[in-house]
C-alpha cells in the first residue's frame, strides 16, 4: 500500500525511520590513539611544578585573587622565558613514549570509555578555571584599565600594538564587562555534564578570538589562548559527530547514555566535595575578592597616592640645567617638553631623550606596586617616574619606574607658589644643578567629554 504525502504526490515505498547508529567497537589505532591522548593532556593538565604547590601551601592563609589567578593560569614550563609551543613538544614527547609503554602492557583491554570519561572531566573543569580566571576579571572591568593621564598625553603612534589593543577595550568598560560574562556563562555550562558542550561551543567562538587577537596585536597569550581552545575543542569532540548527524547530514543520532556509576559511600562524597570545592574557590570566593579588588580600584596602576590636588598636565615654564636656561625645543634631548602628576605616585616626563621600550603583554597582577608595570609598558614618549615625598611634604625622590632604563634617581625640592605652580630644584641623576617651572593646564580630554554627553550628544572640545 503506498504512502500518500499529499493528493497530488505519492511515493511507492514505505517511508522507514533510519537506525541510529550505535557506539562501534574501539579498533586498535582508537585505543592507541586515546592512550597518547589521555596522557598529553593530563600531563598539560596537572601540575608537575613543585613551585605550584609551594605557592599554593605559602599563601593559603592570606589568599588574594591574584594567587587564585595565577592557580587558574597554569600551564606546563620546559624552558625559561615566554611560553612557547616548545613546551607542547616536550608535553607530545613524554605522552608518546608513556602511550607506547602503555600499550605493550595494556593491549587486550577491549575500551578506555571510563577513563574517556574521567579525561573529559579533567578537561572540563580544567578549561572552567581558566575561563573564570579572565572572566572576572573583565566582568568587573579591571583586565584593560581605563588609560592614566600619562597614556592620554601618548602620540598614537608611540605605543605598541598590544597596548593599542588593551587601551581601545579599557575606554569601554561595559563592553568588557560583556566579555567577561560570556566567559563566565560558558565555564558555567562547562561544570554540567549535560550542557558541556553548550559550553565548549561557546568558549570555542570566545577563545578563538582571543587567539587571533594575540596573534594580530602581537599578545603574549596566543600559547595560552590556544591551549584553552585545545581543550574546548576535546570537550566538544565528544559530541561533535552527533550533532553533525542531526544538524548537517539531517540524519537521527542516538546520545550517548554512558554515565559512571560510583558506588554509594566515600566516592560520591569524594566528588561532590571536589565539585563543591572547585566551585566555593574559582566562583565563590574568587568572584567576591575580585570585586573588592575592583572597589578598590585598577589593579595594574600603584596604589600609593600622589601629592593632593595636583594631578594633571603641566607645561615645563621653565628649565634651567647647570644654570643654563634652555628654551622649548622638540629635539633637546635634556629639556623637558611637558610633565604629567598622576593620582597616584607617578609623575612622567615628555622629552626627547629616546625611551628604552618595555613590554608586558601577558597577564600579571602584582600587589606591590613596584612590580606594577602596566602605565610605562608598550609605552613610548614618556618617562614614568616613581616618587616619594619626604615627610617634611618639600622634598621629592624621583626614581625611574622602567627597569631596561638603568639607575635614575633624581632628588628635588617641592614648593608650590600657587594652587597650580609647582618648582622643582635639586640635582639631576649626573648630579647637576636642575631647576624646573611647572605650570598646570586647563585640557579638556574627548574621552570625558564623550562620557558626559553620550555617544549621539554635541560635542565641543
Amino acid at each position: 500500500m503506498p504512502a500518500t504525502l499529499s493528493p497530488a504526490v505519492t511515493v511507492s515505498a514505505p517511508l522507514h525511520a533510519a537506525t541510529p547508529a550505535t557506539e562501534a567497537p574501539w579498533s586498535g589505532f582508537t585505543k592507541g590513539l586515546f592512550r597518547f591522548v589521555f596522557l598529553y593532556f593530563v600531563l598539560q593538565i596537572v601540575p608537575l611544578d613543585w613551585h605550584y604547590y609551594y605557592d599554593l601551601a605559602v599563601n593559603w592563609s592570606g589568599f588574594s585573587f591574584g594567587d587564585i589567578f595565577r592557580l587558574a593560569h597554569y600551564s606546563p614550563r620546559f624552558f625559561d622565558g615566554p611560553d612557547t609551543f616548545a613546551n607542547w613538544a616536550v608535553v607530545a614527547a613524554l605522552a608518546a613514549v608513556g602511550a607506547a609503554a602503555w600499550s605493550w602492557v595494556g593491549k587486550s583491554r577491549p575500551d578506555y570509555a571510563t577513563l574517556y570519561y574521567w579525561l573529559r572531566v579533567l578537561v572540563r573543569y580544567r578549561l572552567a578555571a581558566g575561563l573564570l580566571g579572565y572572566g572576572f576579571l573583565k566582568l568587573f572591568p579591571m583586565q584593560a584599565p581605563l588609560p592614566s593621564l600619562s597614556l592620554l598625553n601618548t602620540h598614537y603612534g608611540e605605543l605598541s600594538d598590544w597596548k593599542i589593543f588593551s587601551l581601545s577595550l579599557g575606554i569601554v568598560p561595559s563592553y568588557q564587562s560583556f566579555l567577561g560574562l560570556v566567559e563566565i556563562l560558558s565555564a558555567v555550562l562547562l561544570l554540567g555534564r549535560r550542557t558541556a558542550s553548550i559550553g565548549a561551543f561557546l568558549s570555542i567562538s570566545f577563545l578563538g578570538n582571543v587567539f587571533l587577537s594575540n596573534l594580530a596585536y602581537e599578545g603574549g597569550e596566543y600559547v595560552y589562548s590556544f591551549y584553552l581552545l585545545a581543550l574546548a575543542l576535546v570537550v566538544l569532540w565528544y559530541d561533535a559527530r552527533r550533532v553533525n548527524d542531526l544538524l548537517t547530514l539531517e540524519r537521527p543520532a542516538v546520545p550517548n547514555r554512558f554515565r559512571l556509576a560510583l558506588p554509594a559511600g566515600w566516592q560520591r562524597a569524594a566528588r561532590r566535595t571536589l565539585k563543591g570545592g572547585f566551585v566555593l574557590l574559582f566562583v565563590g570566593l574568587y568572584g567576591v575578592k575580585t570585586y573588592a579588588a575592583y572597589q578598590r580600584g585598577p589593579y595594574h596602576y600603584p596604589q600609593t597616592p600622589g601629592l593632593p590636588n595636583a594631578a594633571g598636565l603641566y607645561n615645563v615654564r621653565e628649565f634651567r640645567l647647570a644654570g643654563q636656561l634652555r628654551p622649548y625645543s622638540a629635539t633637546d634631548p635634556e629639556r623637558w617638553q611637558d610633565v604629567v602628576l598622576e593620582q597616584w605616585n607617578t609623575l612622567s616626563v615628555r622629552s626627547a631623550r629616546p625611551v628604552v621600550l618595555y613590554h608586558s603583554t601577558t597577564e600579571s597582577i602584582h600587589s606591590q606596586d613596584p612590580a606594577r608595570s602596566y602605565e610605562f609598558a608598550g609605552s613610548g614618549g614618556r618617562h614614568y617616574y616613581a616618587y616619594q615625598l619626604s615627610p617634611d611634604g618639600q622634598t621629592l625622590t624621583l626614581r625611574n619606574r622602567n627597569p631596561l632604563e638603568g639607575t635614575d634617581t633624581l632628588t628635588l625640592r617641592l614648593t608650590r607658589p600657587t594652587a597650580r605652580t609647582l618648582t622643582l630644584t635639586g640635582t639631576d641623576a649626573q648630579g647637576r644643578d636642575l631647576q624646573v617651572v611647572l605650570e598646570k593646564r586647563d585640557k579638556k580630554y574627548l574621552l570625558e567629554e564623550a562620557t558626559k554627553t553620550g555617544r549621539r550628544g554635541g560635542l565641543k572640545l
